[in-house]
């Protein structure tokens, strides 16, 4: 390949990244937990951006457990909905990290586990879930 062409497949990579990371930007995903009882939106980018617990949940006459169950259906909620943003992002940009490996290793940008040069998403393996407290090791709880 000779340096006109090198920087014009780079160029057109480059386009198709940009396009990729608007498309994530723009794309929500939903989880569900409990049939449906708890919903999480999450958007390409990994940012949850809605919940909604239906009132269904609600055991006035058992808060206690009631508090657990809605706690444990958000916890399986946005687990849910970060895999799918997960598996959209993997979609979107997958193929433009293999490409962009063979060009160096993804620009450097940190790598994610089995995706080298993407950025990783809170919730997302070697990223804090969000519930995590700051002093605590990542996912202990």
């Amino acid at each position: 390949m000779d340096m006109q062409q090198l920087l014009a497949a780079a160029q057109q990579m480059q386009d198709q990244l940009m396009n990729a990371q608007r498309e994530l930007a723009d794309a929500e995903v939903e989880g569900t937990a409990g049939g449906g009882l708890v919903k999480a939106r999450v958007n390409g980018q990994g940012d949850l951006v809605d919940l909604t617990i239906s009132p269904a949940v609600i055991d006035a006459g058992d808060p206690a457990e009631t508090a657990e169950t809605v706690a444990d259906l958000v916890l399986a909620a946005v687990r849910d909905a970060y895999r799918a943003a997960s598996d959209l992002q993997q979609e979107k940009m997958g193929p433009l990290a293999a490409g962009l490996g063979g060009l160096g290793g993804g620009a450097g940008l940190p790598d994610i586990p089995g995706l080298p040069g993407l950025p990783d998403m809170p919730g997302l393996p070697g990223f804090p879930d969000p519930g995590d407290s700051p002093g605590r090791t990542p996912g202990s709880g």
